[in-house]
């Protein structure tokens, strides 16, 4: 199954998700369900999805789960606890008992976040990496985190868990800068009632300077390797590693 992860308006455009496909394709990936050819648990690109989403917020809020923040990237990295290797830094917990802030019916507006139990244990198996353990709370490994946005974009950790219950995946492959992601997510399922998919995360692509390939790495991008001349199979030896 293929699903186009295309929430954020600022960095989604149609010309991106048909270069996706194409490339894709050209690598030999093949799929039966995507944004490209349907399929019975569509539609398959995410900005189509909001009413999914919301309905998740919505039961996430009236269960207590959520609160809203108004915190700014800016107040976050000035934070003692912010820095962090992850995507989202160590949110110190500002807003987590202000009264003074208040969220509406709808989630635009205001930051919402996911109120983790201090110090509790999140453990899951890894079909790669093995045992792997994470401890929630603003001194540990991550804090409370984001399910939507204040610009009013759902947050990926609640995108995907929505979307992985709603399209029935049983396995999930990604790399391992996602296995804290993995940890928060696995308290939204819980939240939610979803029952998790097994795992299998990936040691990452490096270049030679050791830095993980990335979407910002333009010369090393599908495109511009199938540009240059490489085959498909070429490109394939070169994420092979020892």
């Amino acid at each position: 199954m293929l699903r186009n992860e295309d929430l954020d308006p600022q960095r989604s455009r149609p010309e991106f998700a048909r270069a996706m496909i194409e490339d894709l394709r050209w690598l030999g990936i093949r799929w039966s369900e995507g944004p490209d050819c349907g399929g019975a648990y569509g539609p398959y690109s995410q900005s189509e999805r909001r009413t999914h989403y919301l309905e998740a917020w919505r039961r996430l809020r009236a269960d207590g789960f959520l609160y809203p923040c108004i915190c700014s990237r800016k107040d976050l990295a000035q934070a003692a606890s912010a820095p962090n290797d992850d995507d989202e830094p160590v949110y110190p917990g500002t807003c987590r008992e202000r009264k003074d802030v208040a969220g509406s019916t709808e989630p635009a507006g205001v930051n919402w976040r996911f109120r983790v139990a201090q110090g509790e244990a999140v453990e899951f198996a890894d079909l790669n990496l093995g045992r792997q353990r994470y401890i929630a709370g603003n001194n540990f490994d991550f804090g409370d985190f984001l399910v939507w946005r204040r610009d009013d974009v759902p947050a990926y950790q609640l995108a995907v868990v929505v979307d992985d219950a709603a399209m029935r995946i049983t396995e999930v492959v990604r790399g391992a800068d996602l296995l804290k992601s993995t940890a928060r997510q696995l308290l939204l399922m819980r939240a939610l009632g979803h029952s998790p998919p097994d795992y299998f995360h990936c040691e990452l692509v490096r270049d030679a300077a050791g830095v993980r390939l990335a979407k910002r790495h333009d010369a090393l991008s599908i495109r511009h390797l199938r540009e240059s001349g490489m085959t498909p199979q070429k490109v394939l030896e070169m994420a092979v590693w020892p």
